[in-house]
């Protein structure tokens, strides 16, 4: 039996009350471990922690904090494949996706944020024969990072290395569904010699947990990936103590797919795009809008294609698609594929659980769901279901595809398929989403801002944008 600990002041510690919450994994259906069921006691000792190590760490160089974040990336590629085994059974997700992009992610993360310091430059203005204006940044001071359970050690990475970057000390909570690999990184963290105190990861639940983060008066700012529902109590709590937010909530990505596309290039990251990580990605495509000229020869392949897509142990080289991260979201899932069949939707492929011989057969497995005619605006189109569930309806025109895209209260992101290039500009200016892919999907460069429109969140992350986030800027002002 795995027994977590947090990682406070440098060291891995108990809750302080001693109580632990159960470790599940998807797969089984299984308890395999324990986790600190912490509180405000254990969220106050991480600050106190981490105010005690901010002077000395905001004052390092960018370059000396980036040495040791580089160091932490290196462990992290050097403990792939401990760190994508952790995260498999943690999550459910199968070994192969957690080898290729969570933990190489991670590492990106560490490694590009820790260069990325040295690089914020300041900025000077110059009124001719009056005075000299000049702007820095400082650090905020301590700071609270929230990351979700479905990309576990990718999400928790994205926020502590540009705060860490810019000299911020950082009290994070990952999800108590998926602990492990934010467990792990404690480990690396002490190996690479990262000062006491400079990161504390405590475990626990929202309620628990997450909210004495929230509450905290020693916390400046909270950077936050989850539900919307959960960011907009999260943002309630946090206003009025005038604490700065990012947000990143939910989507309901459109995939828009017009006749002079590349067929086979469509329909092939389509599938990826719907299916990966079984669909919970906040930048899947769940919608997928086909003009109808090449609506049937899409649907065609994309069934087709779809019969490949192997359920079974995440921990098998070739299952393209494990367990659903618990029981709960897996009903919740059933529910929305009985809600489609309600509003009058054609169950094309999947919509049942399945039954995985050997030591999976109690875990949470989905056949991968594709449903047809079903309005643009019924809930299933229109609501977040967050697993392997996507439809597919024509649309005639343009601004029929437009419109229907933006229909929701969403607007993270979209993928456009066209060889046209004056409709892929057109048609991506219009779309209510931050982020748009044309000709693929998941392509990040980690330059980029990242962040959803209308409920999909509030404010950017990544680049420039998280260290801007993560430090206030001050102007000083010189007369000649």
């Amino acid at each position: 039996m795995l027994q977590l600990q947090n990682y406070i002041n440098g060291q891995l510690v108990a809750s302080l009350s001693g109580r632990y919450l159960d470790n599940i994994e998807p797969a089984t259906g299984q308890v395999y471990g324990q986790i600190p069921d912490s509180g405000p006691a254990d969220v106050a000792a991480a600050v106190r922690a981490a105010e005690a190590a901010l002077p000395a760490w905001r004052a390092r160089s960018a370059e000396e904090r980036g040495r040791i974040l580089v160091c932490i990336a290196d462990l992290i590629d050097a403990n792939l494949e401990r760190l994508a085994q952790a995260e498999s059974r943690d999550n459910g997700k199968p070994i192969a996706l957690a080898r290729v992009m969570d933990i190489p992610r991670a590492a990106s993360n560490f490694h590009f944020f820790g260069t990325a310091a040295e690089h914020f430059a300041t900025e000077a203005h110059v009124q001719e024969g009056v005075a000299l204006n000049y702007t820095v940044r400082h650090p905020i001071g301590v700071v609270g990072c929230i990351s979700p359970w479905n990309l576990p050690l990718y999400l928790f990475t994205w926020k502590i290395a540009p705060a860490l970057a810019v000299g911020c000390c950082v009290v994070a909570k990952p999800s108590e569904i998926t602990p492990a690999t934010a467990f792990l990184l404690g480990e690396l963290c002490q190996e690479a010699g990262l000062p006491a105190g400079v990161l504390n990861i405590v475990h626990g639940t929202g309620p628990g947990c997450g909210q004495a983060i929230v509450e905290h008066p020693g916390i400046k700012a909270i950077s936050f990936t989850g539900g919307t529902a959960t960011g907009r109590h999260l943002a309630r709590t946090a206003a009025p103590l005038f604490k700065k937010l990012s947000l990143e909530l939910g989507g309901k990505n459109p995939n828009l797919v017009f006749a002079d596309c590349d067929l086979a290039a469509a329909v092939a990251t389509s599938i990826r795009s719907s299916f990966a990580n079984q669909g919970q990605i906040c930048l899947c495509g769940s919608r997928i809008f086909i003009e109808r000229p090449i609506y049937e020869a899409f649907k065609t392949e994309f069934l087709r294609q779809l019969e490949a897509q192997k359920v079974g142990d995440p921990l098998e080289a070739d299952t393209r698609q494990g367990a659903l991260v618990s029981e709960a979201h897996l009903h919740k899932v059933l529910e929305y594929i009985k809600l489609a069949h309600e509003e009058g939707g054609r169950l094309l492929a999947g919509g049942y659980r399945v039954a995985v011989p050997g030591r999976c057969a109690n875990g949470y497995f989905l056949e991968p769901t594709v449903f047809e005619n079903l309005p643009h605006d019924c809930r299933t189109n229109q609501e977040e279901i967050f697993g392997p569930v996507v439809t597919l309806t024509p649309f005639d025109t343009d601004q029929e595809a437009i419109s229907w895209a933006n229909s929701t209260d969403y607007g993270l992101s979209a993928t456009i398929w066209t060889t046209n290039l004056n409709r892929a500009h057109r048609v991506a200016q219009a779309l209510h989403s931050g982020i748009v892919w044309v000709n693929t999907w998941l392509h990040r460069d980690l330059r980029t801002p990242f962040g959803g429109m209308k409920n999909s969140g509030v404010g950017r992350e990544g680049g420039l944008e998280a260290l801007r986030f993560f430090t206030e800027a001050q102007n000083v002002c010189i007369k000649f």
